[in-house]
């Protein structure tokens, strides 16, 4: 929709929080009981006055036609639905920095880690878009010259087998990309051969440092692409469209 269409008085707006009073110098926070999918947000102060910051906590719901159509898509990209689940370590920026739009140009729009004393590593566990066959992987520590992690390796689990994404000793997480050294401030690139498919991925990187992005390229399965397309159809309560499969998209 335009401007234009967005601000006419016949444009039906759905109320997620009434009006409320609020407290001054203080952060107001509310819950949002509708269940559907928006794209648009209409914030409105009575009668006026200054608001620092708006936060809206969801879920991001991607259309599966658009996906479908796509074949081949980034899997773990916040865009596409991906979810940082959790990290080891969050001391400079969040872990899901990682997966937004486009590349990092500065050092605290990726993920980097603090320095380490012990022997141990950090890592970020992924929830992808939906089951799904990883077929490259990118991994970008753009921006990072005297940080860079001196390697990274890739594990996957299909946590629809039962198998619990929280415990990194579960027999279910096989490995996507063995250790693999990494270079400063370089997009690196994988080739992944027959990956089983998962529902999450977890990098580790030794012994920390910065990641800018990391890139999930492949395929959804056909329970992935199923349960995309209801959950599409649950928050826009439209029928789920005539399941197509996903297909490879060549050059």
């Amino acid at each position: 929709p335009s401007p234009e269409e967005l601000l006419a008085d016949t444009t039906a707006w759905t109320e997620l929080v009434p009006r409320t009073p609020i407290g001054g110098h203080a952060a107001n926070g509310f819950p949002v009981s509708v269940r559907r999918r928006f794209t648009h947000l209409r914030l409105k102060q009575y009668p006026d006055g200054g608001i620092a910051r708006l936060r809206v906590h969801g879920e991001v719901a991607p259309d599966p036609a658009w996906l479908t159509a796509l074949g081949t898509f980034d899997l773990v990209a916040l865009e596409n639905g991906g979810v940082a689940e959790d990290a080891s370590d969050r001391f400079y920026s969040p872990p899901a920095n990682s997966i937004q739009p486009g590349r990092s140009q500065r050092m605290d729009e990726g993920w980097e880690t603090r320095r380490r004393r012990d022997t141990g590593h950090d890592w970020v566990r992924y929830r992808l878009a939906a089951q799904a066959s990883v077929r490259a992987v990118e991994i970008d520590t753009g921006c990072y010259k005297g940080n860079a992690p001196g390697w990274a390796a890739l594990y996957g689990l299909d946590a629809t087998s039962g198998a619990d994404p929280a415990d990194p000793t579960a027999p279910a997480w096989t490995e996507l990309l063995p250790g693999t050294r990494l270079q400063p401030d370089t997009v690196h690139r994988f080739p992944l051969d027959a990956a089983p498919p998962v529902t999450h991925v977890r990098i580790d990187i030794y012994p920390d440092g910065g990641v800018a992005r990391l890139r999930l390229h492949g395929t959804p399965t056909d329970t992935g692409a199923q349960r995309l397309a209801a959950r599409h159809a649950e928050l826009t309560g439209q029928p789920p469209p005539r399941r197509r499969a996903f297909r490879t998209r060549s050059t």
